[in-house]
This record gives C-alpha cells, sequence and structure tokens, in this order.
C-alpha cells in the first residue's frame, strides 16, 4: 500500500440488496398526501410542502390527449406507474396536427383555431385523463402548446399566438388547473424562447403564475438549449428544463448545460427534460450512426442526476408520438407504442430512482473533484456526486480510476458498494480507510458494463 494506494477489489459475492430485472413499483407512484410541490430551501430539488422530497423521474407522451383512447391511456399510465415514474409530460395543443386532427374522441382544442374558443369537450377530456393519473400517483407535465403554434419552424403549425391571447390562454388553464393536485405546467414545447417569441411566452408562464399560485412552472426548449438562456431571472419560472437532445452520445451536452444551469445565480434546480430517446435514431441517420438503446438511456440518466439535477426525463421515440400502424411515423420512428413501453431501458429507471430516495437529498453536491485520475474523455466520463457521508460514483463503460475519499467525511473508514444500473443488484466490497488516492476496478468493462459505486462512511 505504498503512498496511501489502496487497490480495491470487490467482490460479488455478498449481496447488499437485490431487485430483479423486472422489478415493478408497489402501490402509487407519488402520495399526494404530501402537499403540493415546492422548490427546497436549498434551491436544489423539488420537495412537497411537509418537507418530502420528490424526485422527478417523468416520461415523454406529448401525444397522450391527442392519440389515445381512455383504454389506452389506462394502459399506457399503468405501465408508467409500475415502472416508477413519478411524471408524465404532455401537450394540450398537441405537435402533431393537433389543431386540425381530432383526438380519439372526435374533438379539436379550439374552434376555429381561436385561442379565445377552447373547446370545452376537448378539455373535459383532459380533465379527465389528468384525474386518471392522479388515481395513479403520477403528476402531468402539463405544456400549454406545442411550439409550432407560436413559431413554426419544421412544425405544422398554424402559428395562432399572440402576447394578448397568450395572457388569456394562460389565465384561463390557470384558473381552470389550480386546484388539480398533480399538474406542472411547462412552458414553451421545443422552441426558441428569444427573439420574437419572448413576449408569447413570457405572457403565457406570468399569466399562468398570476392564476395560478398552487403549481410550479418551468420552460421547455429546443435541442441543445436551456430554458435558463431566456427565463432563468423571471419569477414565473421555479426550475431549469434544458433538452440535451438526440445527437449528442457523451457527456460534453452535461457539461455544456446542465452542469453550467447548476452554477447560475440566483440558484434553481436544473434537469434534462428531452434527453436521447431510446429507439430513436442518433442524429437522425441510422443507417450511419444506429440507433439509441438502453445503454444511450442509462448514461444520460446517470450523467444528469450526478451533475446536480433534480431528476430526470426518459423518452422513447415511439412512446411520445403514440406510434401505432394507423399513423405515419414522424422522424423514422419504427416501433408500436404498445410494445416500446417494455424496452429495457425504461426498466432501468426505477434502480436510479431507489438509489436517490435511499440517500440524504439536503447535503448532495457534484463533484468532479473526486476523480483524481485521467478524466477527460467525453465518452468516457466518470461523474460524481457525494452528501454527508455518502457518495455515488459512476462509470459508464467499467472504467478504472483513481479516487479521492476524503472530502466525504472525516472518519476514517468507508464502505464499498457496487450497484449494477442493469438490474439494480446492489453487493457489498471491502471496507477501505480514508484516502486521497484510492484506485477503483468495477466488476466488468466496456460498453454496457456501466457500474454505480455507492461510498458509505463506515
Amino acid at each position: 500500500m505504498k503512498n496511501q494506494l489502496i487497490i480495491v477489489l470487490l467482490a460479488l459475492t455478498s449481496v447488499w440488496s437485490c431487485f430483479s430485472q423486472k422489478t415493478l413499483w408497489n402501490g402509487s407512484s407519488v402520495n399526494f398526501s404530501h402537499g403540493k410541490l415546492e422548490v427546497s430551501a436549498n434551491g436544489r430539488y423539488l420537495q412537497h410542502k411537509d418537507g418530502t422530497p420528490f424526485f422527478y423521474l417523468a416520461d415523454t407522451a406529448w401525444e397522450l390527449f391527442h392519440r389515445l383512447n381512455e383504454q389506452e391511456v389506462e394502459e399506457y399510465l399503468e405501465n408508467r406507474r409500475a415502472k416508477g415514474f413519478t411524471v408524465i409530460q404532455a401537450v394540450i395543443l398537441a405537435e402533431l396536427d393537433g389543431l386540425n386532427t381530432p383526438n380519439k374522441n372526435g374533438d379539436t382544442p379550439l374552434t376555429d383555431n381561436r385561442i379565445e374558443q377552447p373547446n370545452e369537450a376537448y378539455f373535459k377530456w383532459v380533465d379527465k385523463v389528468i384525474k386518471m393519473a392522479e388515481t395513479k400517483g403520477l403528476y402531468i407535465g402539463l405544456l400549454p402548446t406545442w411550439g409550432d403554434k407560436v413559431d413554426k419552424q419544421w412544425g405544422v403549425g398554424p402559428e395562432i399566438f399572440t402576447p394578448i391571447n397568450a395572457e388569456w390562454y394562460g389565465t384561463w388553464l390557470g384558473k381552470r388547473y389550480k386546484n388539480f393536485k398533480n399538474i406542472i405546467w411547462i412552458n414553451g414545447g421545443d422552441r426558441f424562447g428569444g427573439d420574437g417569441n419572448y413576449p408569447i411566452w413570457d405572457a403565457l408562464g406570468k399569466a399562468l403564475r398570476k392564476a395560478d399560485k398552487n403549481h410550479l412552472i418551468t420552460f421547455h426548449p429546443q435541442g441543445e438549449r436551456s430554458s435558463s438562456e431566456w427565463f432563468h431571472n423571471c419569477d414565473w419560472l421555479d426550475f431549469n428544463m434544458s433538452q440535451t437532445g438526440h445527437c449528442q452520445r457523451n457527456y460534453a451536452a452535461y457539461e455544456k448545460i446542465v452542469q453550467r444551469d447548476y452554477n447560475l445565480i440566483p440558484v434553481k434546480p436544473c434537469l434534462d427534460g428531452e434527453p436521447r430517446y431510446e429507439n430513436h435514431p442518433i442524429c437522425w441517420q441510422p443507417d450511419s450512426l444506429g440507433w439509441f438503446d438502453d445503454v444511450d438511456v442509462r448514461q444520460a440518466m446517470y450523467w444528469n442526476l450526478f451533475t446536480g439535477a433534480l431528476g430526470h426525463t426518459y423518452g422513447c421515440h415511439d412512446i411520445w408520438q403514440m406510434l401505432t400502424p394507423e399513423f405515419e411515423p414522424t422522424g423514422q420512428a419504427r416501433g408500436n407504442w404498445k410494445t416500446s413501453m417494455d424496452l429495457p431501458g425504461a426498466f432501468d429507471l426505477i434502480y436510479a430512482r431507489q438509489l436517490m430516495e435511499r440517500f440524504d437529498w439536503t447535503s448532495r453536491i457534484p463533484d468532479l473533484s473526486l476523480i483524481v485520475s485521467e478524466n477527460s474523455s467525453p465518452d468516457h466520463k466518470i461523474v460524481a456526486l457525494r452528501g454527508n457521508g455518502f457518495a455515488f460514483v459512476y462509470f459508464p463503460h467499467g472504467e478504472n480510476a483513481t479516487i479521492n475519499l476524503e472530502p466525504i467525511s472525516r472518519k476514517n473508514k468507508f464502505a464499498l458498494s457496487w450497484m449494477n444500473p442493469r438490474t439494480g443488484e446492489l453487493k457489498e466490497g471491502e471496507e477501505v480507510m480514508r484516502t486521497s488516492a484510492c484506485q477503483i476496478t468495477p466488476p466488468s468493462s466496456g460498453r454496457g458494463n456501466d457500474w454505480v459505486l455507492i461510498i458509505r462512511e463506515n
């Protein structure tokens, strides 16, 4: 043990805890009796009114109100509840011709596409779906509109919003939904927040806040951008949401966006609200680049969480558009939403939630300085999150590393354990002494052999 180097060869024989690959959540995902959601005192995470921390684990279901019938909504929500999701992100004025193509009930959201003339039948359906989610302990991350209704760009449109009718719509929505228990407002919708769009998004955000004091509000931007660029100092924005997008396959986007948001003043919670989707063609070039898979899902999630995010959002390319043979695929999607609900990556999320909820929330901070060995490659970026008496270190490809244990605790001994993020299996390793150079070798290496090291004071 020269120079206080400790070679840690963690055994895989002593099981601390183990969950099967098909682990499901028991009971409701969220207990609403803890009260409404608010930002924590330190500005880093979300909690209920009684102080209970809230882990934002979302699925992307943009077309939920537009393309599913009641039976399908029930099937979808139950599947997501059982997998441990806490939030479902969905859009009222949907992306895929949501103004002119009726939903499964035969209703469009507006009369003559006028914001000031909402179709009550359509909004009663929205009400019903939100209530169905409540019975399963799920929040709805509710987008008032997709961005093409403000700024058409690559969408269907038409552009129907002005600052004046955006204020009317935000006020109307806020009053309608202010007493619902399970709403998180998501302004925006895959669009730029500045220039000519800013007055519309700002008017909508201000109106929601004025009419609804009970629910949190964020903003969903276009790819590789963040709400912080335009709205960080706005009173109506409670936490920042970014979109790392569908081209990045390394840590660069998290360093550029999430890490930056985490360090902004004033402090606000942040997260990636749209990362790489499972079963999505990488940068829309499947022939040359392939498709995102469960490995990409896990890497995006742990990179996001251990960079300081309040939670994480999952997405599947087939599910957001609720794709079935009756619909034309968007963006080269290739699967049916019903079978894609059980892709491997969707099963892996619950283990991250269980890990994050098991340890103290208030003291945790991202800390790359714990990794003292070479760690410059964005493709193999090892990331670390620590709190009082514990730390998590994520190894995306099972890389070797040297870890500095000294900032974690002043105690002299630590217990090390490995969590397999593919199965949730937790196995105890060795006890080590406090040192600035603890050499770590994960149980296996290579793509698909990612690991989470759990360090606890002993």
